[in-house]
């Protein structure tokens, strides 16, 4: 019993270690460092827990990290992936409302303002998933990006760049 409990906890480290280890690859065509979004005067900051702000004037976090990306930009896998299905930013439909959930390098992550060319299978490291939406159509001067979010969005997930 005390070795299985042992040879369990083993594995579950590893597991964790593997996933604290893995950064992701190139998200977007023209920006090979995943570059992060800064801060827009009119729509906030890119980054993790960023406040945003509702029309009835109420505040919450950003939960996920924007990471640069032109409106019609390819989008690439960071890793080997396995697509989930749909993911959606919005509860009500604009032309951007539309992503990805995927599984990859031990960690369960959302991709939201792209459509991709499938929404299950699987794809490789640096091969495209889609393609970035136009979001200056919904938020004209914004800096255009890719948003991530972990599965669990109380997950930072700007350990993983």
């Amino acid at each position: 019993m005390k070795l299985t409990i042992l040879l369990l906890t083993v594995v579950l480290c590893s597991l964790q270690v593997e996933a604290e280890q893995v950064k992701f690859g190139p998200l977007c065509s023209g920006n090979p460092r995943n570059t992060k979004r800064g801060c827009d005067p009119k729509w906030g900051c890119g980054k993790y827990g960023a406040s945003r702000k509702r029309k009835d004037g109420t505040t919450y976090k950003h939960m996920g990290l924007d990471i640069v990306c032109a409106d019609g930009a390819t989008v690439y896998a960071p890793f080997d992936v396995t697509l989930k299905g749909k993911a959606v930013p919005y509860k009500t439909n604009n032309p951007i409302n539309d992503g990805v959930t995927l599984n990859g390098g031990g960690l369960c992550f959302k991709l939201f303002y792209m459509h991709p060319d499938k929404y299950s299978g699987t794809v490789k490291k640096g091969q495209k998933l889609g393609k970035l939406l136009l979001m200056q159509k919904v938020y004209p001067g914004i800096t255009s990006h890719i948003h991530v979010q972990m599965c669990n969005p109380k997950i930072d997930p700007t350990q993983y760049f």
